[in-house]
């Protein structure tokens, strides 16, 4: 059985977005990347922000997630980004495979 895991994050450019999404998979820490434009609304510094920000879904494997965090981390433009997960169990065993395998 494969294991997966989708983690999020997000980012204030599409710029932005894209480089990190192409770090990732050159560095084969993710299998693919889905980059969404979303509207955000959030409280900063105690002001109520309303944001056009790029959601980031990175699919890679438990192994390999704590080294994209590291690399995501270093190079985040936030100051203080959002990193979350959630599992992911493959519908099919061919999808879990390819995301092991291109996660090296």
């Amino acid at each position: 059985e494969f294991s997966q895991v989708i983690l999020h994050t997000t980012v204030g450019s599409e710029a932005d977005a894209q480089t990190l999404a192409q770090r990732a998979i050159q560095n084969r820490l993710a299998a693919c990347v889905h980059i969404d434009p979303i509207r955000s609304v959030y409280r900063w510094q105690g002001q109520v922000q309303h944001d056009t920000e790029w959601r980031l879904a990175f699919k890679t494997t438990p192994h390999r997630l704590p080294d994209l965090l590291a690399q995501l981390k270093a190079a985040h433009p936030y100051e203080l980004p959002a990193f979350y997960t959630v599992p992911a169990t493959p519908a099919t065993p061919e999808w879990g495979a390819w995301v092991v395998g291109e996660c090296g």
